[in-house]
């Protein structure tokens, strides 16, 4: 089971097993049931990342985010055609761009709103605006298309 989490202000998604359950206690701190077996889990800042600590015990851990690809990212991976999909389910509030436009890297190109907060999804390559699969007002759910750049 899938499920949505705010950290920080940002929305990250997570997996757990299908008889899991989770509660927020308080900001930061959760109950987590997993079959019989109960987990209080804290969430705080490590040197490197979270720090998720687990019935006492501290665990350091980085969440991977494809949104954030590294600038460093080769040339194959900036060239051809590029889905900008939703990262998560939401209502599209504006678009920034239309069909035919030129966009460089970090270019906003859709505003969403998902869990009462407004996210920019920005051009990943300098390109060529092909395809809008989206409108303003429209409801979208994670992964799907929004924007096709070439």
């Amino acid at each position: 089971m899938k499920r949505q989490i705010v950290f920080g202000g940002q929305v990250k998604e997570i997996e757990l097993p299908a008889d899991a359950s989770v509660l927020e206690v308080q900001p930061g701190v959760f109950s987590v049931l997993v079959g019989e077996r109960s987990f209080e889990v804290r969430i705080g800042e490590g040197l490197e990342g979270l720090l998720a600590e687990v019935n006492g015990t501290a665990f350091e851990m980085r969440l991977f985010d494809p949104r954030e690809a590294s600038s460093a990212a080769g040339a194959a991976e900036q060239s051809g055609r590029r889905h900008v999909k939703a990262p998560m389910p939401g209502k599209v509030i504006r678009l920034l761009v239309a069909e035919g436009d030129s966009v460089a890297p970090g270019q906003g190109l859709v505003v969403m709103e998902a869990m009462k907060m407004q996210n920019e999804l920005k051009s990943p390559k300098t390109g060529r605006v092909t395809k809008i699969a989206t409108a303003a007002g429209a409801t979208v759910a994670a992964g799907e298309v929004l924007v096709t750049l070439e």
